[in-house]
């Protein structure tokens, strides 16, 4: 294969590849910063007494949100401050979504790198470093995370991920009808791990076997329907069962490595076997 010369460009002070061609490149395809499938809320959202935040990216199936910061050359102090505090009015304003605050920026050093970490915990940051590259046909940006947030993990350790709640609080988010959905997930993990529960935490509903986290199945329930997670690798043979069911499925989560469906109740009535079997190969993975 013939190899392309490319040469890293350095954006701040260019004459033609600004923040405003930035911010427009972007814009015509988010999934470029590697977030999954998310849309353009807005740009250059203005904050009551604070500026503009350069982007507002949401899940297209889900909750979530990205406040995102853009910076030419190397992140700075006020980069960081700018980007928590337009992240803090956004969660305040819309509490229903779960936000994440993003920083872009050319060169992230490893001292603000680790003052960023410092955050992470107490507050979902991710950072991500942009390169522009030249070619003969162009300039192509390129975007690597190089901190990522703190979730809810799910392994044997975890104490179920995320702020606790209960079936009442999702229930009052979602729909009965989807948590009936999830009631029925739970009997099939039963059919492969034995005595499992559900873990209702204030950002998916998990699953406990005896009595400790194990995720290889969770769930987001919404108003109409049920977005099912499934920790399983991405493999043809999986991509062709699933689509061959007809199922809905939106993109893979390259970062958590799940299969994400999108679930009615007669979608679950229909495909019961197939969801249960698919269950049944993400926890021999888990046991594995």
């Amino acid at each position: 294969m013939k190899h392309i010369p490319l040469k890293t460009l350095s954006l701040r002070g260019h004459k033609t590849l600004t923040e405003r061609w930035v911010h427009d490149t972007i814009a015509a395809d988010p999934t470029l910063l590697g977030l999954g499938d998310v849309i353009v809320k807005d740009r250059e959202r203005i904050q009551p007494g604070a500026g503009r935040l350069d982007l507002l990216l949401q899940e297209a199936e889900g909750n979530a949100r990205y406040a995102v910061e853009i910076q030419l050359g190397p992140t700075d102090p006020s980069h960081i401050i700018r980007t928590i505090e337009y992240w803090d009015k956004e969660r305040r304003r819309y509490s229903q979504y779960d936000y994440t605050a993003v920083i872009i920026a050319e060169d992230i050093t490893s001292r603000f790198l680790n003052v960023i970490s410092l955050f992470n915990g107490s507050i979902p940051i991710m950072a991500i470093q942009m390169k522009a590259l030249e070619h003969a046909d162009g300039v192509g940006l390129l975007f690597t995370r190089v901190l990522d947030t703190v979730q809810p993990a799910d392994d044997e350790e975890d104490d179920g991920g995320g702020e606790p709640t209960d079936r009442n609080y999702w229930e009052t988010r979602a729909s009965t009808k989807t948590l009936k959905l999830m009631d029925e997930i739970r009997k099939l993990a039963q059919d492969c791990a034995g005595a499992v529960e559900l873990s209702y935490n204030k950002h998916y509903v998990g699953l406990w076997v005896d009595g400790r986290a194990c995720n290889f199945a969770y769930g987001y329930p919404r108003k109409a329907h049920l977005i099912l997670h499934l920790k399983l690798p991405s493999t043809t043979e999986t991509d062709d069962r699933l689509d061959a069911s007809g199922l809905t499925i939106l993109p893979y989560d390259k970062g958590w490595k799940c299969y994400r469906l999108r679930l009615l109740p007669e979608d679950f009535t229909k495909h019961r076997d197939l969801i249960g079997s698919l269950m049944k190969d993400a926890y021999a993975l888990r046991s594995a």
